[in-house]
């Protein structure tokens, strides 16, 4: 045989080439070989472990069904057992007995994870209505091995429970408390947290911390924020047994409450900045809440909200800052400025511009500002009597969101003073009721608000449907680290 030449091995070794847009076969078919392999599974089992453990629980255990080795991985991975997702939607529920079934499934599902899965564990999550239905079953859980180093423990209220039954508040068992050494997350609710209980508990790690419809005394509460040294959000909501709550903390970045002023147990009645160098964010988390806010040192408070000035028969809501006094959104007396607050909302029953204007002055840096109303109130004229305001005073203002509007002279004349004057807002969102949602109602108020003078020529007007009751997007602990929690109420 002719002994093959340079030139016929170049030949041999000449790559053929295809038409624009088609694969040679042996192309295709190591395509096909390439997207065949299954590259997530050979990853490390620390590396699959921490996949399974970002998700939900329902579709972390399903991976068992796709080879042996997530089988493994998933009774090797940190453990998140989220009972909310054993349970019927909230607006699905018509019956007990229907809640008697969750709670039958529930049961079983989480016995039968606790005593197949390996841990250790990452989040456990309950309806809190079991501390005092199924006390012996829930300390029998905590205790499983499975659940060790536990780093998130939700005792959540599922809010049916508080309409359709009574409750007598027991304390969550001892258990509750082996992890506090390891905890980074936690929410008590409806539960008694005693004296004895709480003495003595030492948080080193953790930095949320939710107590919600919880029975606890002035001082345990105080002494269970002192032994969480890098707290970081605490909401209170809806507890009682206390009418104080002091706060020196240079870890604390953000503080939700919420009280009910018919509740027959002491309620939260003041609250004390004493010392909070981190504080960020405060929210007052319940229409026309009754209470006494002293801000004494907070320097990078930010975000505040919802001061009230209450309906009739309320007391009004009051809040100092050193010599500055706002009560009820009306401010006493300004000796100095806060400008730290740059994201502010208020709820008032009627709107009013020149308390609006007052506010502005008090907080002058303020960039967003949002308005939950009721009623339309003054007339809100403002072309001379707040000349000398609109010529001295830098308005810093570049989101402005107000509920509740209905295109009525009092509200047009208070959006237009914005639109006209703000040079530095961005967006302007009205709120509407789907009755006069329109394009004949839109196109009157741009008119009407005079957007074709608008001081801003980038400024944005949005009209959007009338969804939420809430003051503020704060369903769990965890949101009280959102910088904005308003932002998403008034979004289009």
């Amino acid at each position: 045989m002719e002994p093959s030449s340079p030139d016929t091995k170049r030949r041999r070794g000449k790559l053929k080439v295809s038409p624009p847009g088609v694969r040679p076969p042996d192309a295709n078919a190591r395509g096909d070989e390439e997207e065949s392999v299954d590259h997530i599974s050979s990853l490390p089992d620390a590396i699959l472990g921490d996949i399974i453990s970002l998700l939900s629980m329902k579709e972390g255990a399903r991976t068992q069904i796709l080879s042996s080795r997530w089988r493994h991985s998933w009774r090797a991975a940190p453990l998140v057992l989220d009972g909310s997702e054993l349970v019927t939607p909230m607006d699905l529920r018509t019956d007990e007995k229907v809640l008697a079934a969750d709670d039958e499934a529930l049961i079983g599902t989480v016995s039968l994870i606790l005593s197949t899965h390996l841990g250790p564990g990452r989040r456990f999550c309950i309806p809190a209505h079991h501390l005092f239905e199924r006390a012996t079953t829930v300390d029998s859980w905590l205790r499983s091995p499975a659940l060790d180093n536990l780093q998130e423990l939700d005792f959540w209220d599922d809010g049916i429970y508080g309409y359709l039954r009574q409750f007598a508040p027991a304390p969550p068992p001892a258990s509750a408390f082996r992890f506090s050494g390891t905890l980074r997350v936690a929410t008590f609710g409806k539960c008694q947290l005693p004296d004895g209980l709480v003495e003595g508990i030492h948080f080193p790690n953790l930095k949320q911390l939710g107590l919600e419809y919880v029975s606890i005394s002035e001082g345990s509460l105080h002494a269970m924020i002192s032994s969480c040294p890098v707290l970081e959000c605490l909401l209170l909501h809806l507890s009682f047994g206390f009418s104080c709550l002091r706060i020196s903390s240079s870890s604390l970045k953000s503080i939700g409450v919420g009280t009910n002023r018919y509740h027959y147990q002491p309620q939260l009645q003041e609250i004390i900045i004493a010392d909070a160098p981190c504080l960020e964010r405060l929210l007052f988390l319940e229409p026309y809440m009754s209470i006494d806010v002293s801000v004494i040192a907070a320097p990078k408070l930010e975000t505040l909200g919802c001061p009230t000035d209450g309906p009739d028969g309320y007391d009004p809501f009051r809040i100092v800052f050193g010599t500055t006094t706002i009560q009820g959104l009306q401010v006493i007396n300004m000796t100095t400025v806060v400008r730290s607050v740059k994201i502010l909302a208020v709820r008032s029953t009627h709107i009013n511009l020149d308390m609006v204007i007052d506010l502005m002055k008090c907080f002058p840096c303020l960039e967003k500002l949002y308005i939950k109303c009721c009623i339309s109130g003054d007339m809100n004229r403002w072309r001379r009597k707040q000349r000398k305001f609109i010529k001295c005073f830098d308005i810093h203002l570049k989101t402005i969101a107000l509920q509740g509007y209905r295109g009525t002279r009092s509200q047009i004349n208070f959006a237009s003073f914005f639109l006209l004057n703000a040079k530095k807002l961005e967006l302007m969102t009205l709120e509407v009721d789907n009755r006069v949602t329109n394009d004949a109602f839109f196109e009157e108020q741009h008119g009407l608000l005079q957007m074709e003078k608008r001081a801003s020529r980038t400024a944005q007007l949005h009209f959007r449907l009338k969804r939420c009751r809430r003051d503020a997007h704060v369903n769990h602990v965890r949101d009280l680290a959102i910088t904005d929690p308003f932002e998403c109420l008034y979004r289009c």
